[in-house]
């Protein structure tokens, strides 16, 4: 048993592996663990509730360990569509976003990967509030396991695009995506996973040798350097050009098509001259385009493009042989970019884009 000064891990932070030397520790028949560890897909929020466990097991289990370590403080949904959103406060008070949306083909949950983000994008609701702290593997997996459960075991695709930069937060993010497709746990197929980043060339990089086949999503939102400089400070770092050179070679030696993301601000990056730029920069690239109706942000100066402009980037786009689609719009009644309702939360003083449709099958 954990001592009084210690903290309680969180149970879905802890792999077979440690629920087996668990086991060992009190005792337990050796297909306790496997009976245990199959209760983390589940997303309980207590332990009495791991019904095929003894009672003892089940107080030895509440001892040492906290159970799923989220709470719901916020659940909001669309009146426009079955896209609801849900504010979850985590065991020491901070919160973060998951939302979930309903596609034909099944069930997207698009999960937080950090508490706040670094990266300072001025278009996002998340940069603002700057970041707390990485999430675990475990916490990030609890978000797919509670909302599973929430609709009916019907989640088959995830995406990492909500609070954070996953990329800023790489080894848990690893570790996550290797727990949610095993078939001992959630089950859930790579190929029906997309991570988004800001363009953190040597993780993405890094990332191919890690030979997980989920869909690479980057934010774009410029088609040059100097404009995406001054939309995403990251740029600074990660100058345009070699982040479509990386994202090349990612998708070359992956085999994985890379999707850029690229939302649509009225006036800033959404005229013809600026789709005949993006046009060029991709050229003859394994990459396809997901233009985004951007979010408006309550004390952010930037105005979605109107649904005609939109239409026309796109067609200039297609006119000249790149692959682009334009997103389907989910939950614009409930601010649904990643960090609104955290954001409006945080400025009550209780404590840009999430909508993407995945890809896979």
């Amino acid at each position: 048993m954990i001592s009084a000064s210690q903290p309680k891990r969180n149970f879905y932070d802890l792999t077979l592996p440690d629920i087996r030397a668990w086991c060992d520790l009190h005792d337990l028949e050796s297909y306790r663990a496997e009976q245990i560890f199959a209760w983390q897909k589940k997303g309980l929020t207590e332990f009495a509730q791991f019904s095929n466990l003894s009672k003892e097991i089940r107080s030895r289990l509440s001892a040492d360990f906290e159970p799923i370590p989220l709470e719901i403080k916020a659940k909001i949904k669309s009146k426009l569509d079955d896209t609801v959103k849900y504010l979850l406060s985590l065991r020491d008070g901070n919160m973060i976003e998951a939302v979930l949306m309903q596609y034909r083909y099944g069930n997207a949950v698009c999960i937080s990967s950090q508490v706040g983000c670094r990266m300072q994008c001025k278009f996002c609701a998340s940069g603002g509030l700057g970041l707390v702290r990485n999430l675990t593997a475990g916490e990030m997996l609890a978000q797919v396991a509670l909302i599973n459960r929430l609709c009916g075991n019907k989640v088959s695709h995830v995406t990492i695009m909500g609070i954070g930069e996953p990329f800023d937060n790489y080894h848990n993010l690893v570790e996550f995506l290797k727990r949610l497709r095993d078939p001992q746990g959630l089950q859930i197929s790579l190929r029906r996973v997309t991570v988004s980043t800001c363009g953190i060339i040597d993780k993405m990089i890094k990332f191919i040798d890690e030979n997980l086949p989920i869909t690479l999503s980057v934010s774009l939102h410029a088609p040059n350097q100097s404009l995406r400089k001054n939309l995403m400070p990251t740029a600074e770092k990660y100058p345009f050009t070699k982040l479509i050179d990386a994202g090349e070679r990612y998708a070359r030696q992956s085999g994985r098509r890379i999707t850029y993301e690229y939302a649509l601000f009225a006036g800033i990056n959404d005229s013809k001259d600026q789709a005949l730029e993006l046009a060029a920069a991709l050229q003859g690239k394994l990459c396809h385009v997901n233009l985004i109706a951007a979010n408006a942000v309550p004390g952010l100066d930037y105005r979605p493009t109107s649904r005609a402009g939109r239409m026309s980037f796109k067609q200039v786009l297609e006119e000249n042989k790149i692959k682009v689609t334009l997103r389907r719009e989910l939950g614009t009644d409930i601010a649904a970019a990643c960090g609104q309702l955290r954001r409006s939360h945080e400025n009550a003083g209780k404590s840009a884009l999430c909508s993407y449709e995945p890809q896979g099958s």
